[in-house]
């Protein structure tokens, strides 16, 4: 029997790491045999353009003369009426393209290895099902999308991104440390005002982080279709932001609470603030330390590279897709 040429096309970075490690899949009973290629290309150019990323997929399996052809998108798709996709297919002309973010992040090679081995046992079908696309729960999918975009960003890699707003943070905390005013301050703060200064702080880097990368994505054009998908792209570059800049502040405080321990003591702190001091009571001028810190860090520093604004960013992935399409 001749085996089914079958092409896996991926946008580049992680779908296609993905997808090149799908090459060994086969049918589950054994039978026939799958000769499987990956592609790695930016195929979508939008998350309302699927019909478009159908045919582009469509042409690639005429050029490589692929029976079937599926493609794997780190975008967020949708059909006509809005709704969320997990999957378009095309039954006729055996395409399917997979939306890796409706997948929910979580365990992505298990269930993309899943839903790609089920796709080729429809279309390898000589009577495929009709069906042509699946759709995700309008509440619950739209935060299972969010999530899977958030990991699919992968915010802890914006950590050596921020390396010079870190180390910049790291500088001040170790002098803030040993600043008796800072002592004073700490331990006049109650634990709502510290929580306040550590939400502050956070939201102020994040902000400032969106503004020096401009990574704000405004909509193309007045559609519902492409304010939605900018809310979408802003929401999901927001939470990794947050989500690194927490990474970092969580690294910064461990730090800080070493070097606390190691330089500071407490009966010392306290003969000097006229009050009792201890051990714990550096837990509380850490917190402090580290929000002052990471707010002097994070506005006095940028991101470190373009490279580390465009992994947080859907929005700036989106358009070098588009630039690369562009120039084939």
């Amino acid at each position: 029997m001749e085996p089914i040429r079958v092409g896996l096309v991926a946008d580049p970075a992680a779908p296609t790491a993905i997808a090149r490690r799908l090459t060994d899949l086969g049918p589950l009973d054994g039978s026939g045999h799958w000769d499987i290629t990956v592609l790695s290309e930016p195929f979508t150019t939008g998350s309302e353009d699927v019909g478009v990323a159908v045919g582009r997929l469509q042409d690639r399996a005429r050029e490589h003369d692929w029976d079937l052809v599926v493609g794997l998108t780190e975008l967020p798709l949708h059909d006509h009426e809005g709704r969320h996709l997990l999957v378009e297919t095309d039954p006729e002309q055996r395409t399917a393209v997979l939306s890796l973010p409706a997948l929910g992040g979580l365990r992505m090679h298990t269930r993309t290895r899943r839903a790609v081995r089920s796709l080729l046992t429809d279309m390898s079908d000589p009577h495929p099902t009709d069906e042509h696309h699946v759709t995700l729960p309008r509440r619950r999918g739209h935060w299972r999308l969010l999530t899977g975009m958030v990991l699919a960003n992968r915010p802890w890699l914006l950590v050596p991104g921020l390396k010079s707003a870190l180390v910049a943070a790291l500088a001040t905390g170790a002098v803030a440390t040993v600043n008796s005013t800072v002592w004073l301050l700490a331990s006049s703060m109650s634990w709502w005002r510290l929580v306040v200064a550590t939400v502050a702080s956070i939201a102020l880097v994040v902000g400032w982080l969106v503004i020096d990368g401009e990574l704000w994505d405004r909509p193309d054009d007045d559609s519902t279709q492409a304010r939605h998908r900018s809310r979408l792209y802003n929401g999901s570059t927001l939470l990794t932001l947050t989500a690194g800049v927490l990474i970092c502040y969580a690294a910064l405080y461990v730090v800080n609470l070493a070097w606390a321990y190691f330089v500071l003591d407490p009966d010392v702190m306290g003969s000097y603030l006229q009050n009792p001091m201890s051990h714990a009571d550096l837990f509380v001028l850490t917190w402090f330390v580290a929000s002052a810190a990471t707010l002097g860090g994070g506005l006095g520093s940028g991101l470190e590279s373009d490279e580390a604004i465009r992994a947080a960013a859907y929005s700036k992935r989106e358009q070098d897709r588009r630039d690369r399409l562009s120039h084939d």
